[in-house]
């Protein structure tokens, strides 16, 4: 019974757009069958998905970062997330519904908030659905632990390879991201 989903994925999605339109700030994620809210991004989490998207733009010009957009997670797509930052094509997205099809995905993006769900949220279930999920890259920035994680190479729905390094080292996003992030700025946006 505990593995039971909480609501099926309709009126998931029914619920999430109601507090869209209510406008208050709240998204809403439907992971392993569990309904959980994203809180809402304080400043330096902003700041560090604008920082992302600036080196994007400027290394990688035939990819986009999309920042918080719903995406279809987990092995049979039951589970709906939403990212931080999806790295994909440009016009990946183009004419798909709310919630996309993760196909075209290279890297998701993560960045820790400081809420209690923090730890199940971004360091356990994310991993796993985004693996099963077939996307090759996760990007975690920890904020508290100051660190940088990567993980890569999904196999049978978990990352075969996972890479931790702090905050100012040089982290190597591998294929098909294939892309160096120097991690110096992250200092300071770190409480």
């Amino acid at each position: 019974m505990a593995d039971r989903p909480q609501m099926l994925v309709e009126d998931f999605e029914e619920l999430a757009r109601l507090a869209r339109r209510a406008g208050e700030g709240i998204k809403l994620e439907f992971i392993y069958g569990k309904l959980g809210a994203k809180p809402v991004p304080d400043g330096d989490h902003v700041e560090i998905i604008q920082w992302l998207i600036r080196h994007f733009i400027l290394s990688r010009p035939d990819l986009s970062m999309y920042p918080g957009t719903e995406l279809k997670v987990e092995a049979y797509r039951g589970g709906r997330a939403i990212p931080d930052g999806i790295l994909a094509p440009i016009r990946s997205f183009t004419g798909q519904p709310v919630w996309k099809n993760p196909d075209p995905v290279l890297m998701v993006v993560e960045v820790t908030s400081f809420d209690s769900d923090t730890d199940r949220r971004d360091r356990v279930e994310k991993p796993r659905a985004y693996a099963e999920t077939g996307i090759p890259v996760y990007l975690l920035i920890d904020r508290d632990a100051c660190e940088v994680l990567v993980y890569s190479r999904p196999v049978h729905g978990v990352y075969s390879s996972i890479s931790r390094l702090p905050f100012g080292e040089q982290v190597e996003l591998p294929a098909p991201v294939d892309f160096t992030l120097d991690t110096e700025p992250l200092k300071e946006w770190v409480r």
